[in-house]
């Protein structure tokens, strides 16, 4: 089953925000960090469910922060305890896009 289904049909608080049907991304990183879990988890080297769970904890133990704030923690979270990246590999990569030494889009 494509993982696209799971997470466009994600409803209560796990549910992606929308307006008149359409996704809606505030920021650009958001539609990476959506798109990325969705190609990692539709085939890929990791499960849908497992990345959910982490959505639901996350969103349990962090209900202030924004939505996709919550969806990169998960997103982390199931790629470090994967084995998948260690935490010091995610995080030089994500200094490395501050820092702009690393192509904002590709």
């Amino acid at each position: 089953m494509s993982a696209v289904r799971p997470a466009t049909s994600l409803d209560g608080n796990l549910a992606l925000p929308r307006k008149n049907g359409e996704l809606v991304f505030e920021a650009p990183w958001e539609g990476r960090a959506f798109g990325m879990a969705l190609a990692l988890t539709d085939g890929g080297p990791l499960a849908w469910n497992d990345f959910r769970q982490l959505l639901v904890e996350q969103i349990r133990t962090e209900p202030d922060h924004r939505y996709y704030e919550q969806w990169l923690a998960a997103f982390e979270a199931l790629v470090t305890d994967s084995g998948l990246l260690t935490r010091e590999q995610l995080e030089r990569r994500a200094a490395e896009y501050r820092s702009m030494e690393r192509d904002e889009v590709f």
